[in-house]
Parts: structure tokens; sequence; C-alpha cells
């Protein structure tokens, strides 16, 4: 690139080095668990989940996913899995009557939950005006050029990934002209590193590590469905110990 690729109020990285603490203590963790997505550095975790929705007299609105799992008799808590809060894997991309008509998305926080986030995450660092925003290259629908071989990746376990640099409001920058729901950042953090943002492509929630300060701010809001998770949590369906298998077949 001739001139430095901007979107919005962020321009892609043709040097990536700052994120080579990220890369390289995620490596240093277990394979499937949250050190291997959120570098294992903080003090505390958190797991934020990405919100199902439920149509009442033709109007969408969000539901958590404690009321999904109360309305199937499943126990709500920091490590459960959707399937399991459902009760089973035929209600993974198809509704359940009464209770939900939309699953949570995968792979991206909805935008709600990124401005109210970025609001909650901004008086926990000393570098609002300067962070760092990842995302997945083999999203099929970004804005990026993806195309060119020759810009840096950050090279995350499993996932390649475009960096971005620019002020801590830019968190709310779809990557995504085609997505409706958007496509934001799948790792963000400040200059300071205080705290780290980690969204998997393959995941309903975003996971969170911060100060025991900075989390304890996020488990008390209630405008998210916020839990604290120990960073040995195990990232996969099997991960909920607590509620019992989902029913039927899997749906791969």
């Amino acid at each position: 690139m001739d001139e430095p690729f901007t979107i919005g109020e962020l321009t892609l990285c043709t040097d990536v080095r700052p994120a080579d603490w990220a890369v390289s203590a995620t490596l240093s963790s277990e394979w499937g668990n949250v050190g291997r997505m959120l570098p294992p550095v903080f003090a505390t975790h958190a797991r934020l989940f990405h919100p199902p929705f439920k149509t009442v007299d033709g109007v969408e609105q969000e539901i958590s996913w404690r009321e999904v799992a109360l309305a199937n008799g499943r126990v709500p808590h920091p490590g459960m899995q959707w399937p399991y809060v459902t009760g089973s894997w035929s209600f993974f991309n198809d509704e359940q009557p009464g209770i939900w008509n939309r699953p949570p998305e995968e792979g991206t926080l909805p935008l709600r939950q990124v401005t109210r986030l970025a609001h909650l995450l901004a008086p926990h660092t000393t570098t609002p005006e300067e962070c760092w925003f990842a995302v997945w290259d083999g999203f099929g629908d970004l804005n990026l050029p993806v195309e060119d071989e020759e810009i840096p990746r950050v090279e995350m376990p499993a996932r390649s990934m475009l960096l971005l640099e620019g002020p801590l409001r830019a968190a709310t920058t779809s990557f995504s002209d085609t997505s409706w729901w958007g496509r934001y950042a799948s790792l963000w953090w400040p200059q300071d590193r205080a705290w780290c943002v980690a969204t998997d492509v393959d995941l309903m929630s975003t996971y969170i590590g911060g100060s025991a300060k900075c989390v304890t701010a996020l488990l008390a809001d209630e405008d998210l469905e916020i839990m604290e998770i120990p960073l040995t949590h195990r990232l996969g369906w099997d991960g909920d110990t607590i509620n019992p298998p989902p029913t039927g077949k899997r749906p791969w």
C-alpha cells in the first residue's frame, strides 16, 4: 500500500510488533482454555455473554442467558454453554418457541455491548486515545485489504489477524459493509495494556482480562450479562460441567 489504509478513526498497521506481548503470552497457555485466547497476564477475568433475542408483540428484544437457563430448568453459571442451557442441540441455530427467537451472535460482540463495554473500560486505562484493534482475517465480509499478503499479521493461536490502531471510542467501528449486525474487533487493548478484550470467531461470548477493580466494575454493571471466569475455564461446549448434556444430535 502506498498510503496508510484507514477506516473511520482506525489506521491499518504495517508493524504488528505492538501485539507481540499478546501472542507470546497466549502461546504459553494450555490449548482450549481462556488463556489460549486472552493473554493470561491479568489479575482477574470475566465472560460477557452475547445476548439471545426474543420477539414480543413483533418487537425483538434482548434477553439473558440466565433467563434461558432458568426457563429450561438449567443452572446459570460462569461456565454455562448455549446447547446446555437450551437443553437440546436442535435449538442451536433455531428458535425455542416461547423462550427465545434468535440465538446469540457467534464471533462478534453486538454493537450495543461493544459500546457499553468500551464506556466501562475507559476509566481503567491511562491511554484511551492509543488503542490496538486486531480482527481475524478469515471473515469473508471484511472491508479491509485481506488479499494483500504483504501486510503483516498478528499470529494468535489458530487465528491470523490484521492490526489497526486508534482511540478507544473506535471500538464501535465495523469491519464489514455487508453484515447487518456489524463485525467488530476480535482482540483489543489500550497502549498501557491495562486490560484486554477477546472474541473468538467460534464463540458466543467475549472475554475480558483486567485488574480486580476493572473487572469488579464490569460485574456491577446492569446493562451487560457478565460473570467472573477462571483463566483455566475450557472454551468448548464441554466446558459446562454443571448442566446435563443437551439431547439430540449435534448439527455438524
